[in-house]
């Protein structure tokens, strides 16, 4: 715990045996109260490796359901375990878990509800090796959303998340798609309930093995994300109501 708030790291996973160890080993376990781990129906070692590493609580999809789909498992499952802050994690080893007592202490403070690890702030996406097309498009559609949306964030793609449960239960996440736009329509939700989002450096790392959606859907993706500012600004404006908000 940290100021007596229960933390629950949650991993989305999907084919991981190659890098679940290493970002297990980087945990800071002298604050982590549980860890949860949804396998979304691996063909590799995952579920094995994640055993192996002693994690008491493993979830398995019996089919492929998707990213956002994995991410409702997760938070339904921290939920129910009674987590003060979740911390989303990718077990790619792409973000370094070495930022997550920073990220819950300002939670666990009172500072922001919502802390995010973006690779925009600084020069650490391009530095650790991010694609140059994935770093323009990135870029755009961050200032697309910033302009529609009326916020000022680095990143709103970031796959390195801290909430405050009582985020997560006042937003209708479950509602949310079962595909790469969950994350999007996450933020939607969050400014809709007016909360703030904080964030902190956060170095990137790309390589062989790690997690990538590739070009078309990226594209598939990136339309999601536009459909989602826009619906955003639509319902703000009392112009088209949107289900997943208020």
């Amino acid at each position: 715990m940290l100021k007596e708030k229960k933390i629950i790291v949650v991993m989305p996973a999907y084919n991981a045996e190659n890098t679940l160890e290493k970002t297990f080993s980087e945990l800071p376990f002298d604050i982590i109260d549980e860890i949860v781990l949804v396998d979304d129906d691996s063909s590799d070692k995952t579920i094995s490796i994640g055993k192996k590493l002693g994690i008491r609580h493993i979830l398995k999809h019996e089919k492929n359901k998707g990213y956002g789909a994995n991410q409702k498992t997760c938070y339904a499952k921290a939920l129910e375990l009674g987590a003060d802050i979740i911390v989303m994690l990718h077990p790619d080893y792409q973000y370094t878990p070495l930022l997550i007592t920073p990220m819950v202490t300002i939670i666990a403070s009172g500072l922001y509800p919502v802390v995010f690890a973006s690779r925009i702030l600084g020069n650490g996406a391009l530095k650790g090796g991010m694609p140059v097309y994935k770093y323009i498009s990135n870029r755009i559609l961050t200032l697309f959303q910033n302009l529609i949306m009326g916020q000022k964030l680095s990143e709103y793609h970031t796959g390195f998340r801290a909430y405050s449960s009582d985020v997560l239960k006042k937003i209708k996440f479950e509602q949310n798609s079962d595909d790469f736009v969950f994350d999007n329509q996450v933020i939607a939700q969050i400014f809709d309930r007016d909360y703030e989002i904080a964030e902190v450096t956060c170095p990137a790392k790309y390589f062989p093995g790690a997690s990538s959606i590739n070009f078309s859907r990226s594209l598939k993706y990136g339309l999601g994300v536009v459909i989602t500012s826009l619906r955003y600004f639509l319902h703000k404006s009392g112009l088209l109501k949107w289900r997943l908000l208020r």
